[in-house]
Parts: C-alpha cells; structure tokens; sequence
C-alpha cells in the first residue's frame, strides 16, 4: 500500500497550469484513471441549442458591426462592377471578408479603410471565426478542461468528509451532513457502482467510482487530508476492510462505521473505527419501543431526522449561557459535553455551564421558510 500512496499523492499535487503543459507518462496514465474514476458535478449546464443560438447571435452581431463600418467609410472602397459601395455591397464585403473568402471585387482604396481593415476588421474576422468553431473547440478542449478540473480540486480539497457507500445508510447520512450546514462540495462520495456514484454526481456531489478497500481508490478520494470518514457499505467484511485502509491512510480523521450485526461491532473498533453504529440491533430497539410505546417511536424517529420537528443537536456554549444553569437554556439541554466527556443532565457535576462546554439540546427544526 505504500507503493500505490507514495505516486497518487505526487499527483494529486501537481500544478494544473503544469499538467496543460507537461505530463510524464505515469501522470498521463493517472490522469486518464482519474477522469474516468472522479466525476465532478457541473454547477451550470447550458443546454446546446441554447448554445449554438448565442454563437449565431453573436456572429450575426459580429457581421452588423462589421458591415456598418465599411458602410460608414464606403467612399474608401471601389467596387469593381459599378465602382460604388452601398449597403447591400458593404453586408456582401463584411461576409466575404469575415469568412476569410475574400473575391477581390470590393477592395478598400483609401488609406483610412485600409487602417480599418487592419485595426478593426481582422480583429472582427478572427472573433468571427472563433464564435463560428467555437463549438469545436469546445469539445477538443473538454478533456483538458475536464483534467484541469480534477486537478484543482485535489489541489484545493481539504478537511472533507469522505462518504463511502452510496446506498440507503450513505444517502441519509449524506442528507443529515447537509442539513448539519456542511456544503455540498465537501463531500466526497466512494462508491464500487459506477451507476450509483452518477446519481451522487447528480445530486451536486464529488464522486469516486472503485473499489473502497484499494488504497488507490481512497487515495483519488483525497482521504488521506479528510476530516471525517463515514463507512457504509452493504457488507460487514467490506467495512472492515475499508475502515483498515481508511485508518492506515489517515490517523487523525474521525471514522464513524455502520455494520449490520453486534458481534462485528468490536472488530470495526479495533480496526480503528471511532464510533460504530449497528444497524441491526437499533433498528430491533426501534422496533421494541414501538410496540410499547408508538408515540416514543415517533419521537425517536423525529429527534434522529434532521430538519423536520425537533433535532437533536451538539453546538458550543454561548457567553450568555456560561455561568448559568442548564436549565436556564432557551433550549432542553440533554447533555453536556465537558473535557472529551458526556455528562448527562442528572449528573451533579452540572450546576453550571462552562465556557467551552459543548451542549446537546432538543431544539425546533428550522423550516427553509423561518431560515
């Protein structure tokens, strides 16, 4: 694993100015890997009807212009047939001219038509036939545009969250991180199913398509300077795999694992996973309380679903809040959070609250109408 880290981390640094001009052969093929791995999504996708017609307009535009210059100045030009420039000879000159077609019939004679034809009617014929194949250079420069892209991103990506499993666990975990304020662009989505990481590009993500247990995989995921790292694949074995990869890549990110079972519970731990969450056993609990109690159930399912009714939230002590009780809170602190531990709100130790403390609280979801 060292010798796959040690060239993907060269290349996720190099400059993208450079990599236009300059490419060794192994950072070629690492680019061609990593734009068929990494997809970034597209803020703003106009459609290519739409981009044709503004190119027409603006060589139709490009040729008003042109042919209200020769007009203004046609004494300085001679036609050939009748030896006089009128409108409709100007339009025919501006369009011979700007296609680079040039016959020859209508020549500039004057001396201020022929300044303009070098000052301002060749810069107009290279602007024309730039909008005219601009479509073609659109495509051509597409995969460079595309390079250059990755390359700034793994330049610039820092302290993210890696997501890896796009499946129910992923996408809901994804939903609770947005909604926790944390932007899109900081997510990074690692999925083995090309399909599936399409739909998280679709849904305004960075996404990685390969297998999460491979180093190199993590690696195009710029894990090694993540924060945070949630793993939830469909299989145990592949969390436990993946969280050993994930730990050796980064000591310093927090992991937080979902498996299905308790017994794989500790090994996720000694694997190097901070928190483990089993899926199985909770939602048996859920099930549980819902048969005594379905209003508990429902206010359970409330708490742990963000922005609708009340949210279970972690924040930091405010200045006004310091000194005081927890009770004195404009929200219903559960806990508190004091020197890396949880004290609950019975514990005795909390008559007050301390700068630095971090509470957690029940508090109204936020409606995007009241934000």
């Amino acid at each position: 694993m060292k010798d796959e880290h040690r060239p993907a981390q060269g290349v996720g640094r190099i400059s993208p100015l450079r990599s236009v001009w300059y490419r060794s052969r192994s950072e070629a093929r690492d680019d061609v890997e990593a734009g068929r791995s990494i997809v970034i999504p597209t803020q703003s996708a106009t459609p290519p009807l739409l981009q044709v017609l503004r190119r027409l307009a603006l060589a139709l535009l490009v040729l008003v212009a042109t042919t209200a210059i020769v007009y203004a100045d046609h004494a300085g030009y001679r036609d050939s047939s009748d030896g006089s420039v009128d409108l409709l000879d100007a339009a025919y000159y501006a369009t011979v001219t700007l296609s680079t077609t040039g016959y020859g019939d209508i020549t500039p004679v004057g001396d201020a038509a022929r300044l303009t034809n070098i000052l301002v009617i060749t810069p107009l014929r290279v602007l024309f036939l730039i909008i005219l194949v601009g479509t073609t250079l659109e495509v051509l420069t597409e995969r460079t545009r595309q390079q250059v892209r990755i390359h700034r991103w793994r330049a610039r990506i820092q302290d993210h969250v890696v997501v890896i499993g796009y499946g129910t666990k992923g996408r809901h975990a994804v939903e609770t991180l947005v909604g926790q304020g944390i932007p899109r662009e900081r997510i990074v989505v690692v999925d083995a199913q090309r399909k599936t990481a399409t739909a998280a590009s679709d849904d305004g993500l960075v996404s990685v398509t390969g297998d999460a247990t491979r180093s190199e995989t993590l690696l195009k995921a710029e894990l090694p300077r993540a924060a945070r790292v949630i793993v939830a694949p469909q299989r145990d074995d592949t969390a436990t795999l993946v969280t050993l990869t994930a730990r050796q890549l980064n000591r310093r990110a927090t992991i937080a694992a979902a498996v299905r079972e308790d017994e794989n519970a500790p090994l996720l731990k000694q694997s190097g996973a901070d928190t483990v969450i089993t899926t199985s056993s909770s939602a048996g609990r859920l099930l549980g309380v819902s048969m005594v109690s379905p209003t508990v159930a429902r206010t359970l399912e409330d708490l742990m679903t963000l922005g609708t009714g009340l949210d279970l939230v972690e924040r930091p002590v405010t200045a006004e809040e310091a000194g005081q009780s927890p009770r004195a809170c404009a929200d219903l602190v559960v806990a508190v959070v004091r020197d890396k531990r949880l004290l609950d709100y019975t514990d005795p130790r909390l008559t007050e609250l301390r700068p630095g403390d971090r509470v957690i609280t029940v508090t109204r979801a936020v409606t995007p109408d009241e934000g």
